[in-house]
């Protein structure tokens, strides 16, 4: 099954999961709010703005996407690489930004229902974590992405970002 892109590129589109992410293609305008210090019990976040613009790459087997976060310390600038792997059915999410330049450790899931989740352990401030991504979308001009924090495996959780996505009308995916 194939279909065409807005660039006319043809694409597959079996339904395996690889057009899980196709809701977030375009340009998006989105309100974060981050929470001003993790796994500390606070409770006090930072809210700003920020533009995304994603598209497909390798034929429907990736997505990217471009952020700039208007933030109060000045702005910044993230990428999202989204690599889909047909044989597992799961998806590898690396981040980097202009804060920190370098390639994170992937997140892996995929979405069931509707709702995407992807988890990865890392080490933060000095001590190991399982971080967890959650995507949901509210049809297709509105979509919602959270990260939280878990520090005792995964028994409790802390939501220390999310961002509430508003596609926006002047450009379309």
């Amino acid at each position: 099954m194939t279909e065409q892109t807005a660039t006319g590129v043809s694409v597959d589109a079996r339904p395996d999961g690889r057009a899980d992410f196709d809701f977030f293609i375009g340009t998006w305008d989105s309100h974060q709010r981050k929470l001003q210090q993790r796994l500390q019990g606070c409770d006090e976040w930072e809210e700003f703005h920020g533009v995304s613009v994603a598209y497909k790459i390798l034929g429907g087997l990736g997505h990217v996407d471009e952020v700039t976060f208007e933030m109060p310390t000045g702005q910044v600038v993230g990428f999202t690489l989204r690599l889909f792997d047909p044989q597992t059915r799961l998806w590898s999410i690396y981040w980097s930004s202009s804060a920190r330049s370098v390639i994170e450790t992937p997140m892996i899931g995929r979405f069931e229902h509707g709702r995407g989740a992807f988890y990865d352990r890392e080490v933060f401030e000095g001590r190991v974590i399982i971080s967890r991504f959650i995507w949901t979308s509210s049809g297709s001009d509105a979509c919602r992405w959270e990260q939280a924090f878990s520090a005792d495996g995964g028994r409790t959780w802390e939501t220390n970002w999310t961002a509430d996505f508003t596609r926006r009308d002047d450009v379309q995916g």
